[in-house]
């Protein structure tokens, strides 16, 4: 039974994470049922996959220099904050259902915290990539002039500002000296803090879209100017590929995680008539799946990063690629991989030799899109 001496009046700091619970109505099960086995195996399941489909995209972006560019760095950072989702939800399914009645109010905080701060990472990332490719667009180049050091402090900076926002709970903005302001969903969080996180969020999701939709129209106004010229038109059809894999992320991200936000503004505003408990794992499993859905888009629109992820696998299981491969070295399928070494030594060699239109019977031959990625950043 939990006692009354709390270390300031009218505070609740001795009190059990259970005791929270039942004061805001949440009740914690006593005993595994079927349900929470499968939550918790499938939880489970699903964060190894995030985690290592995400560890595969940021190898890629590391090995290919191809990639060493300020956007995708940005996206590499958005991989690792997916990562860190992956990675805190992992947490959580070892301190939920049953579990969580164990827990210590310091642990459920860092529980709590490490959502938080991966949610905050990825929408600040988010919002860094929006920023990016509006200055790259209005002046129509492929990649941000934007140096290599510049581009470290950015991230750096995104990861304090998530660390921070993930702390706030901590160092304050809580109900453990206010019961009557507790959440639903998260009992020790103040209702307060839900409607400023929800609408913080749902803020920056409105930006993000705002910018983009400014980037399309501009896009299309110009289209129809640089169609005239293959080489500009060329560098268009890359920019908008590029364009689109960036607003796909930016969409599921946005599919994903909004119906969640929704439910804690609802939860922060008090509303008792939303039943937010009947529908809070759904769209938590939802918010998780966005962790998996970027690595897919990834590899459905990024030919170059497809084959990087290829060169991966066969690095580390050669002797699949080789059967795959029907066994012979020669084959046209066989896929190499490539060390940086290998990717400089590819790179000097394409800048020496430049680009020259050659006739082949009355057909040009250009540079495919991936030299185009290239060497458009060299011209």
């Amino acid at each position: 039974m939990d006692t009354e001496d709390d270390d300031q009046p009218g505070c609740y700091y001795n009190k059990s994470v259970e005791f929270f619970y039942n004061k805001s109505g949440k009740n914690i099960s006593l005993f595994w049922r079927k349900r929470d086995y499968v939550v918790v195996t499938l939880g489970m399941g699903v964060c190894i996959i995030v985690i290592l489909a995400n560890i595969l995209v940021m190898t890629a972006i590391f090995i290919n220099r191809r990639f060493h560019f300020p956007i995708y760095y940005l996206l590499g950072n958005l991989a690792a904050a997916d990562l860190f989702a992956g990675t805190s939800y992992l947490f959580l399914m070892f301190h939920t259902g049953p579990w969580t009645i164990h827990l210590t109010k310091q642990r459920w905080f860092i529980r709590q915290g490490l959502i938080d701060t991966s949610l905050t990472a990825s929408v600040i990332n988010l919002l860094a990539i929006a920023v990016e490719r509006h200055q790259t667009i209005f002046t129509m180049q492929l990649h941000s002039t934007m140096t290599n050091r510049r581009v470290v402090l950015l991230i750096l900076g995104i990861w304090s500002v998530a660390i921070v926002m993930g702390l706030v709970p901590t160092m304050g903005w809580h109900c453990l000296c206010d019961l009557d302001g507790c959440s639903t969903m998260a009992p020790m969080y103040s209702r307060s803090y839900l409607i400023f996180w929800a609408v913080l969020n749902l803020l920056t999701f409105s930006i993000m879209v705002a910018v983009y939709t400014r980037i399309f129209l501009y896009v299309r106004h110009k289209s129809h100017r640089m169609s005239q010229h293959t080489t500009q038109a060329k560098h268009k059809e890359t920019v908008e590929n590029l364009m689109k894999t960036v607003t796909m992320i930016l969409g599921a991200f946005v599919i994903c995680w909004t119906p969640g936000l929704v439910v804690l503004l609802l939860d922060g505003l008090d509303c008792t008539n939303c039943h937010v408990l009947s529908y809070e794992k759904y769209f938590l499993i939802l918010a998780e799946c966005n962790s998996l859905v970027n690595p897919i888009i990834y590899s459905y629109r990024d030919k170059d990063m497809r084959r990087t992820f290829r060169k991966i696998l066969c690095y580390l299981c050669p002797a699949r690629c080789k059967q795959a491969a029907g066994g012979s070295d020669g084959d046209a399928s066989a896929v190499r991989f490539n060390t940086l070494e290998q990717e400089s030594s590819r790179t000097r060699i394409s800048s020496q030799i430049r680009p020259v239109k050659k006739e082949t019977n009355g057909t040009q031959l250009e540079l495919s899109q991936g030299d185009h990625l290239l060497t458009s950043s060299e011209s």
